[in-house]
Order: structure tokens, then C-alpha cells, then sequence
């Protein structure tokens, strides 16, 4: 046998539920949405934060960078202008100069300017000698 009682007691809190259930349901699904929108706002902002600060970074570097360079290029223009003063002017600083290249450079032939600024060549020295045998 049945228990009539249970069964109207199940119907009544069916009943309960169902309107209860139908009402959360949508309003559960409403809050999570909510949260993951938070959530994705969240991350944005921190993503956008992120790239500001190694904006920033690269910014400073390159100024960094930039100091330094223009430092070294103020002491590389001390150290030519001493040079060039302790040699004599800008010529001599010249002459200077191009001794150290010809040394940096083991040059085997060295052209000098003649008076008319022309180089004086050994053309023959630098074709091959053809050895002629006697007869």
C-alpha cells in the first residue's frame, strides 16, 4: 500500500521546488556569467598593466642606450681632439692615422701621392715574372 501522506507530502514540496528551481537556475546562470565577465575584465587590465611596464622598460633602455652612446662619442671626441693637437693639427692627425691602418693592414705595396696627387704605381712588379729558359 501506498502512504497517501507521502505522497502529498512530495507533491507539496515539489511543488516548493519547482518555482524555487525555475527562479535559480536562470539567476545561478546570471552570477557565474557575471564572474567570468569579472574575471576576463581582471586579466585585461593585468595584460594592459603588463604592457605598459615593458613599454616603460624599452623606453628606459633605449634612453639608457642613448646616454651611453653619446658619452662614448663625447670621450672619442676628447680623445681625437688631444690627439690631434698633440700631432699638430688635423694633418698630422691624418698622417697619424694612416700609419696605423697601414700597420693594422700588413700592406706589402704602399702607394704614395706624387706632387700632382696621382699615385706612383709598380705595375711591373706586380705582373708575374716569366722565366725564359737560354737556348
Amino acid at each position: 500500500m501506498r502512504n497517501p501522506g507521502l505522497i502529498l507530502i512530495l507533491l507539496v514540496v515539489g511543488a516548493l521546488l519547482l518555482p524555487l528551481a525555475m527562479w535559480g537556475v536562470p539567476q545561478y546562470r546570471l552570477y557565474s556569467e557575471r564572474l567570468a565577465g569579472e574575471a576576463r575584465l581582471a586579466e585585461a587590465q593585468s595584460s594592459r598593466r603588463i604592457a605598459i611596464l615593458e613599454a616603460e622598460a624599452r623606453r628606459e633602455s633605449a634612453v639608457a642606450l642613448a646616454e651611453a652612446e653619446v658619452l662614448r662619442a663625447e670621450g672619442a671626441a676628447r680623445a681625437n681632439k688631444i690627439l690631434q693637437n698633440s700631432l699638430g693639427g688635423p694633418e698630422g692627425y691624418l698622417r697619424y692615422l694612416q700609419i696605423q691602418a697601414l700597420e693594422r693592414a700588413n700592406a706589402n705595396l704602399i702607394y704614395v701621392p706624387t706632387e700632382a696627387g696621382l699615385p706612383v704605381t709598380e705595375a711591373s712588379r706586380l705582373r708575374p715574372q716569366i722565366a725564359v729558359e737560354p737556348n
